[in-house]
């Protein structure tokens, strides 16, 4: 089963919150941007939205998961600074989520454009909970082996964290999830390979994956779901957990139901995973609204307020016409003044009465 990195889903995702070690589960590990050959890997392109993260990619635009909502309006903030959304465009081929901001960023991503993930060593950012208490079987009489960890949901804390792991396949979500979630990144949560080696936990939804491309690392993944929830037996709830051998432990079996022990026999260890929606399967429709030259920034919002020096509010009433740059609104009963909310400066020029109505002109 699948849990998304927001919400839950073993062939159902647990949607993604913080970044979780093998190594440790120090609250204050990687929680300042990766230095030495992992310098400027990503870090300095993420944001704050919401609870979660997002990325930006253009002077204009930040990508993040759809699930993990906004509206417009509401504020992203990178390196310090907020900017409002304008617009959002939902990806119909996956759960990816593009937002236009008003105002314009001062760096933002490049785009991994090849196809040759599988085996690319990754760099993975997140924000959330903690590492919670070890999950435990016990596989022979009288021995405790540790599988992993759970999400310790009372110590979520918001902190982002940056981790390490490796591409290990690429895998269809539709099969997966259903329909509209496109192809994964798959990687999964090794023991003993590395002092950064991570998975993901609830909160961690619209992080990002990054892989160096040459001299240049490059946006190629956005944290969507993990493996999950797991259990101790074949009765109760369950749990979720960051889980490096899933031998003992108990999954949902997704086409009986119920719940199905991962044999404790199997020669290998089993180790539960992470999925990121693989940017380079949908370039055509990112770079076709990164790329769309109707999108601007002079579209205006009209205020309205009966007292000159406060009060303004949106008018949800008026109709703008970008082309001829007016907007026409119904004539009010008594005294009413105007302002314009836009990303660049505009200027009312003109406000004439017209069929019952006030047409306003702007430029």
């Amino acid at each position: 089963m699948f849990v998304f990195i927001c919400a839950r889903a073993w062939l159902s995702p647990l949607t993604a919150k913080a970044i979780l070690f093998y190594s440790t589960g120090d609250p204050n590990y990687n929680t300042n941007a990766p230095g030495g050959s992992l310098t400027d890997s990503g870090w300095q392109f993420e944001g704050i939205w919401g609870g979660f993260l997002g990325t930006a990619i253009a002077t204009n635009y930040f990508i993040t998961a759809r699930h993990v909502g906004g509206s417009m309006g509401d504020l992203f903030s990178l390196n310090g600074v907020q900017y409002a959304t304008t617009a959002a465009y939902d990806d119909p081929d996956s759960e990816l989520r593009i937002w236009r901001i008003c105002g314009s960023f001062p760096l933002f991503a490049p785009l991994y454009r090849q196809t040759n993930e599988v085996n690319q060593s990754l760099v993975v950012i997140g924000r959330g909970t903690r590492r919670g208490d070890p999950v435990t079987t016990t596989p022979f009489l009288g021995t405790v082996k540790t599988n992993g960890w759970h999400w310790d949901g009372s110590l979520y804390d918001g902190v982002i964290r940056w981790g390490e792991n490796v591409v290990a396949a690429i895998f269809n979500g539709d099969v997966l999830f259903g329909t509209g979630v496109g192809e994964l990144l798959q990687a999964t949560f090794d023991a003993n390979v590395g002092a950064n080696e991570c998975h993901l936990s609830i909160g961690d939804s619209g992080g990002a994956v990054f892989i160096k491309d040459g001299a240049t690392w490059r946006l190629a993944g956005i944290n969507y779901a993990v493996n999950g929830p797991y259990n101790t037996s074949d009765r109760g709830p369950g749990f979720d957990a960051a889980v490096f051998d899933e031998r003992g432990l108990y999954t949902t079996n997704s086409l009986l139901g119920g719940w199905e022990q991962v044999s404790p026999v199997l020669p290998s260890p089993q180790p539960g995973s992470f999925y990121a929606t693989r940017i380079s399967a949908h370039l055509t429709w990112i770079d076709s609204i990164l790329n769309d030259p109707t999108q601007g920034d002079e579209i205006p919002t009209l205020l309205s307020s009966a007292n000159v020096s406060a009060g303004y509010a949106d008018d949800s009433n008026a109709v703008i016409d970008a082309a001829s740059k007016t907007i026409s609104v119904a004539l009010p009963a008594g005294s009413q003044f105007y302002q314009l909310r836009a990303c660049v400066r505009l200027t009312i020029n003109s406000i004439q009465v017209q069929n019952g109505n006030l047409v306003l002109t702007y430029q």
